[in-house]
């Protein structure tokens, strides 16, 4: 009789282990293929991704990759969770944001999934005295609420403190934040704010409302001006320790200031980089609260919200895709809180379809995907073990680098902050320029004919510090010169597909160059002859083959017919072809000289 080892799948028990170095030889032998000559950890390498803050993921992860010990879930570094149970009580609070005073948008969502309120108060939003009306009807003993009131904190955090007075609600049932946050609104106004009201404030809430805080660490707008995910750490690490410092002066103890603190990040489509952000994120703040002399206080508070630089314009159902990844990633890293922004975000208010559809998708994912049913989903992988290390130790060098040059206030006045998170974006929009990072919908697979979603305007949010991109700018502003050209002549501008050969021949390069040019909202036209297309330009398309013989041939009898520009797709030299379009080239500068060239403005 046959005894099965008592480790491993008895499956494989009669197998050989593989080793790390058979595998390397089998990529080499692929590689080989591909004419790369390479061999070893070099062969390894050319599979690996280039990141970010230096960070490389490499297309193999094993147990001899090392990381530090996560601990345990609830326990320091909090690497695994801030609590011992993650978020299998329920799953994670689900965090609806409101601008706006639409009425009974505030209860349909409480009804329907929501368990938290965020509401954007003063400039850019609710008015201070609209509170009252936009909780009308609330449990304020059941549904906890934050505020993001700018420069109106004072006044706003007053009006809700008078609400829980007047309405009779415990102070030991009070949940929430009010909100504070100075050099968050710094950072997106250029308007610094006096400190001391926020020490007040915080002392208030210390005493009589236990489970209420004060202080929001926003990492958003480090985010959302183009900032990785590093920077968007160091950054928010940065300015927690900038309000330890204040309230810890005003009075309060390391434990109570710690617990004064919520810290709000962004959820991208990047899963495992989210994951690995808010695991990172805990144990940084874990290493504050230690060398701040309370280890035990340093359970980070997250509030992870969908980001709105991913959220795109055109195309904008496919936000629902991206919005349940980053969803996803987001519980699997453990946050506290996840806010879903509606797939029309970027457009303007949402509507009633797109709230139920963001409230939804955290309902999905816990109750029907049971993803709250684990703590820590994703500990003991390698790769996500590893990258939460790489990721860590990149962040505390940003935020150490904050602290030598004075701190997150003076960085953010002497502009350093603004130069860092410029060069980074610049660097990423070259890869959304190259496609390297696709847009789905945007810069890649557009619909020219789609029929544009409609919104009413939201609030001007406050401005006059860092700015807000969004990856899907510059193609949008390509997209923007073409639907004026359509409005003005009654039709876009059109490049004439010339495509040589059979369909197996030329089916990938047309194809691709369709795919580029309605990238900026020319269109392709692949029936009949260029001088029925009404297009001033064409792009010949096939294989490498056929334009050995044809290509040259082709474009002297296009610029025959009236073309006044011949493109290539493919690389090549080839008398007659003005231009080439290839993978990894400048879609954006292809683009934007072609709508020049078309007299598009």
């Amino acid at each position: 009789m046959t005894v099965l080892p008592d480790d491993g799948l008895p499956l494989a028990a009669e197998f050989p282990d593989a080793t790390h170095e058979q595998w390397q030889r089998l990529v080499e032998g692929v590689l080989r293929k591909s004419g790369k000559e390479v061999s070893g950890a070099a062969a390894e390498d050319a599979l690996s991704t280039t990141l970010e803050d230096g960070l490389r993921t490499r297309p193999l992860y094993t147990a001899r990759d090392d990381a530090p010990d996560p601990g345990l879930p609830g326990f320091a570094p909090f690497v695994r969770g801030g609590r011992p149970e993650g978020n299998t009580a329920g799953g994670w609070d689900v965090r609806q944001r409101h601008a706006t005073l639409a009425d009974g948008a505030v209860l349909a969502d409480l009804e329907n999934g929501v368990t938290s309120l965020w509401l954007v108060v003063g400039e850019g939003g609710i008015p201070v005295s609209g509170v009252a009306r936009a909780l009308d009807g609330v449990y304020l003993d059941l549904a906890p609420v934050v505020l993001d009131a700018g420069r109106d904190v004072e006044a706003a955090a007053a009006e809700l403190l008078r609400l829980y007075e007047e309405r009779g609600v415990d102070p030991e049932a009070v949940r929430g934040n009010l909100g504070g946050d100075p050099l968050g609104y710094e950072a997106r106004t250029g308007e610094a704010q006096d400190f001391a009201p926020f020490a007040a404030l915080a002392r208030r809430t210390a005493e009589q409302y236990p489970g209420l805080r004060t202080l929001t660490v926003d990492a958003l707008p480090y985010h959302e001006a183009g900032g990785s995910a590093a920077q968007e750490l160091g950054a928010s690490l940065a300015t927690g320790v900038a309000y330890l410092r204040e309230l810890t002066e005003a009075g309060l103890t390391v434990e109570a200031a710690c617990g004064q603190l919520e810290f709000r990040y962004a959820a991208t489509a990047d899963q495992f980089l989210t994951i690995a952000k808010l695991r990172a994120a805990r144990r940084l703040w874990a290493r504050v609260a230690e060398v701040s002399g309370a280890p035990g206080a340093g359970a980070q508070v997250q509030h992870a919200v969908t980001s709105p630089v991913m959220l795109t314009r055109r195309d904008p159902w496919v936000n629902m895709l991206r919005t349940t990844i980053a969803t996803l990633a987001a519980g699997v890293g453990g946050a506290d809180s996840v806010t879903v922004l509606p797939f029309d975000h970027a457009l303007g208010l949402p509507d009633a379809f797109a709230r139920r559809i963001a409230r939804n998708t955290s309902t999905i994912l816990v109750e029907e995907s049971h993803l709250a049913r684990v703590i820590d989903p994703a500990g003991g992988s390698w790769y996500v073990e590893q990258l939460t290390d790489e990721l860590a130790r990149a962040a505390w060098e940003f935020f150490r680098s904050i602290e030598r040059d004075g701190g997150q206030a003076a960085v953010l006045r002497s502009g350093r902050i603004r130069t860092d998170l410029a060069a980074t974006w610049a660097e990423r929009s070259k890869k959304l320029a190259k496609r390297r990072e696709p847009i789905t919908g945007v810069s890649e697979f557009p619909f020219l004919a789609e029929k544009p979603v409609e919104r009413e305007p939201a609030p001007e949010p406050p401005s006059g510090g860092l700015p807000r991109v969004r990856r899907d700018e510059a193609y949008e502003a390509l997209r923007a010169r073409s639907d004026a050209h359509l409005a003005a002549t009654g039709s876009r501008p059109r490049i004439f597909l010339a495509t040589l050969g059979s369909a197996a021949e030329f089916t990938a390069r047309s194809t691709f160059a369709a795919n580029l040019f309605q990238a900026g909202g020319i269109e392709p036209v692949t029936e009949g002859t260029f001088e029925d297309s009404g297009a001033t330009e064409a792009v010949v398309c096939s294989s490498d083959a056929q334009y050995a013989e044809q290509a040259e041939r082709t474009a002297e009898s296009l610029k025959a017919a009236g073309a006044r520009h011949v493109v290539l797709a493919g690389r090549g030299d080839y008398a007659g072809i003005d231009s080439y379009v290839f993978a990894g080239c400048d879609a954006v500068d292809v683009l934007s000289a072609t709508l020049d060239r078309m007299g598009v403005s």
